[in-house]
């Protein structure tokens, strides 16, 4: 008995000590695992940590005997692994896979890369599949063992065995589509860029088989461009090196079924029977928006809806939209003013605010208002150019009604002018300077003659104020 009790404590204590040994050497050594995989595994140290106050027979084998073999193989196929002897350390690991598999997570995380090994040594067609057979067993089993924890949860492994099955087995369509989809549904918007990618390809050839409808290209394509669109706004790590590059991807494929009359089937009678179905209004106007399908009525119906019972900036600002391309423009000025208040982010007031001065000068002819609107777009981003343009054409376009005589008409163009030539100095974006410089050359043209000038009494320098409106101070310009 004290010998069996002595053995059992020299294989508690040797467990122990190969933790440590196992956690130390996890981060020195790593063959090429993904970036993703790679941090997801040690920032989930202390739950494999933890794990080990578990029963060793849970773990090690069901024996003494066991667990001392168990350790035996760890510490043979880890010494190999570590001097890159990966041919030897295959033959422990699988000693390791086959006997005590939930000992480690690294015997999933290094499995994947020997396996792969394996296969790709392989020449013979049929061993070939056994070896992709083996790789999904370890995905499988990876879940099984270490599935509580955040490393190796199972929508992050499943995201990992599809992308590896779809690699090795691109044909399996259905399964791979079945793999990916509970990925997603359980990752939401921690999913991968490019399980998102596999999803929707293997989709759509199950579309092309005439094994699933273009109802669910649809869904699935406002579903993921949710996920993108969230990871490139919140997600720095991963957003623009993995999202941004998979978005015209996925938009490129939803293209050849991105028609205004198949949205239009598909959503006009769940419209019809339920119109103040939130969750239905978001996905119709995000669906529509995103397919260029503004035009339509029920596009304009659903988001007036969607408006009413729980407005929104975004809400706001397709409703003033909408009802500026029916030239109802009063009606516009008001839902873009409640998309400026409701806005948390600067680039979206100034796009709301630029619209609002645009409408107020261009087509409601409300010169001071529509310069109040610019000059807060201007406020919040003094590098924005484009203010300074919108003033200064409304100060050319003031010519006939403040001045009374040649000298005053063509005073305003001193002030219009002024205002170009801010925007040029303030703002770098060529487009804007290159507008600026257009709109100096043509309205310098039309400064008052030297004898206009010199007739009231003024030379080139003078300060002169432009009444009306305007009320600036500015200089005097002769051409």
């Amino acid at each position: 008995m004290k010998t069996k009790q002595l053995f059992s404590a020299f294989v508690l204590i040797a467990l122990l000590f190969s933790t440590a040994g196992f956690a130390m050497e996890k981060k020195k050594h790593a063959l090429d695992l993904g970036s993703m995989e790679y941090f997801s595994l040690h920032s989930n140290d202390a739950a494999e940590a933890s794990s080990f106050l578990q029963p060793p027979s849970r773990r090690y084998g069901a024996t003494d005997q066991d667990s001392l073999q168990c350790l035996r193989d760890l510490s043979l196929y880890t010494e190999f692994w570590n001097n890159r002897n990966f041919s030897l350390a295959y033959d422990y690991w699988r000693e390791v896979f086959n006997n005590c598999p939930c000992a480690q997570q690294n015997t999933f995380i290094r499995g994947v890369q020997l396996v792969k090994m394996k296969y790709n040594e392989e020449t013979d067609p049929l061993l070939r599949e056994r070896w992709v057979d083996t790789l999904m067993l370890v995905y499988d089993t990876r879940i099984q063992c270490w599935g509580h924890t955040q490393a190796s949860r199972e929508g992050l492994v499943l995201g990992r065995k599809a992308a590896d099955l779809y690699s090795l087995r691109p044909n399996n369509i259905m399964e791979i589509y079945e793999i990916t989809k509970r990925s997603i549904e359980l990752e939401q918007k921690a999913s991968q860029a490019d399980v998102l990618i596999i999803h929707m390809q293997s989709l759509i050839r199950l579309v092309e088989a005439g094994l699933r409808n273009v109802e669910d290209i649809l869904l699935t394509y406002d579903l993921i461009m949710d996920i993108i669109d969230w990871n490139i706004e919140n997600n720095q790590q991963d957003g623009e090196r993995f999202f941004v590059p998979a978005k015209p991807q996925i938009d490129m494929m939803f293209e050849p079924y991105a028609t205004c009359d198949n949205i239009i089937a598909l959503f006009k009678p769940r419209f019809d029977a339920n119109p103040e179905n939130i969750e239905l209004l978001e996905r119709i106007t995000s669906m529509l928006n995103k397919s260029g399908c503004t035009a339509e009525k029920l596009f304009f119906d659903a988001t007036k809806n969607l408006h009413r019972l729980r407005p929104t900036a975004q809400s706001a600002f397709l409703m003033g939209r909408l009802e500026n391309q029916s030239q109802n423009f009063r009606e516009a000025v008001r839902y873009f003013e409640q998309a400026v208040s409701l806005y948390e982010r600067d680039s979206d007031k100034i796009t709301a605010l630029m619209l609002l001065a645009d409408i107020t000068f261009r087509q409601l002819r409300q010169f001071p208002q529509a310069r109040t609107y610019a000059l807060e777009a201007s406020r919040i981003d003094p590098s924005n150019g484009r203010s300074y343009i919108l003033i200064g054409e409304m100060y050319a376009a003031s010519s006939s009604m403040c001045g009374d005589n040649d000298l005053t008409r063509s005073a305003v163009y001193w002030a219009a002018v002024d205002k170009f030539v801010q925007a040029r100095n303030v703002d770098n974006d060529p487009v804007v300077q290159e507008r600026a410089n257009q709109l100096i050359n043509t309205f310098s043209q039309h400064f008052p003659s030297r004898e206009t000038t010199f007739f009231h009494g003024l030379n080139d320098g003078d300060t002169f104020r432009v009444e009306c409106w305007i009320n600036e101070t500015t200089r005097v310009r002769s051409r």
